[in-house]
């Protein structure tokens, strides 16, 4: 629609596969019994989340799943590849946008200012504290900060400083405890350089919970579908995902379709300019899912 614009994570290669699973679907209806929900998701990644506002308007209900499986793409596996994590596999995702407020005024006079774009310097480097000092070592956690706006000049300080970033981690009660940590931090070392620092956290998504049997089931029918050398183990990822909403109401598999090709330049990482898939897994992205829900149905 735009040009040169797009959102780089594969979203178009999930509906075009599910898309070829409805149809595949529909032409063996009659050889299988049992009710089969798509699910066309929105809002994948501006909180609430499409997921949780679904969640709320019934999409689990009437009749209500034994089941749910998602499909994302990944360029980190070749295409024909398919990639399973049973248990805890992506991370729950909370932003953070914080303002530091101080006294703008001309730079070669920082004596009769209070720098905001310091006490910001100061501020981004002790919240990283939490995760490397406060959390325990054996909970995964990260902190990132992506955007940061201090609207002077060359010879200009701001007033203001605008900072936006994430917070994930794979722990509900560390979750809470560290954004506790971060405000106190915050309050503390602005306060001590003579400035303020407003906070503020969007709760975002939980954590994303791959039910290990059903999982373990889904790994042995794809390998049933693919062969043994097409189906690999994934790690943990610290991305978040809205589908984690579905997967703390009912029994999940979350999974991963390679659509990596080296010959064809599609190498990319999601979420970067260049990304790009090969277009050839969109067979196997519609065929497995199909697979997957009609041999669910047959258990």
């Amino acid at each position: 629609v735009n040009q040169g614009v797009m959102h780089a994570c594969g979203h178009d290669v999930h509906t075009a596969s599910l898309f070829g699973t409805a149809i595949i679907l529909n032409e063996l209806r009659e050889q299988f019994q049992g009710t089969v929900r798509l699910i066309f998701q929105p809002g994948e990644e501006v909180a609430p989340g499409g997921a949780s506002m679904m969640i709320k308007e019934g999409v689990l209900q009437n009749p209500a799943p034994v089941s749910i499986y998602g499909q994302h793409v990944t360029p980190i596996l070749p295409t024909g590849k398919i990639g399973f994590r049973e248990g805890l596999y992506m991370a729950s995702a909370d932003e953070l946008y914080i303002t530091v407020k101080g006294k703008g005024g001309h730079g070669a006079m920082p004596d009769k200012n209070i720098d905001p774009v310091l006490i910001a310097s100061h501020l981004i480097v002790a919240l990283q504290q939490v995760v490397s000092r406060y959390a325990t070592p054996t909970i995964p956690s990260v902190l990132s900060f992506g955007k940061i706006i201090a609207n002077g000049a060359t010879n200009i300080i701001p007033d203001k400083v605008y900072i936006e970033g994430t917070f994930r981690t794979l722990d509900e009660k560390w979750r809470q405890e560290a954004k506790i940590k971060m405000k106190k931090l915050r309050e503390s070392l602005a306060e001590s350089m003579g400035g303020k620092c407003d906070f503020r956290t969007v709760h975002g998504y939980p954590f994303l919970y791959n039910d290990e049997l059903l999982t373990r089931r889904s790994k042995n029918r794809a390998i049933e579908y693919v062969g043994k050398e097409n189906v690999v183990d994934l790690d943990i990822w610290m991305a978040a995902e809205d589908f984690a909403f579905y997967s703390h109401e009912v029994d999940a598999c979350f999974y991963r379709l390679g659509t990596r090709n080296e010959a064809k330049g599609f190498t990319s990482n999601v979420h970067t300019t260049t990304f790009d898939v090969d277009e050839n897994a969109l067979e196997l992205g519609a065929g497995l899912m199909a697979w997957l829900a009609v041999t669910e149905l047959l258990e």
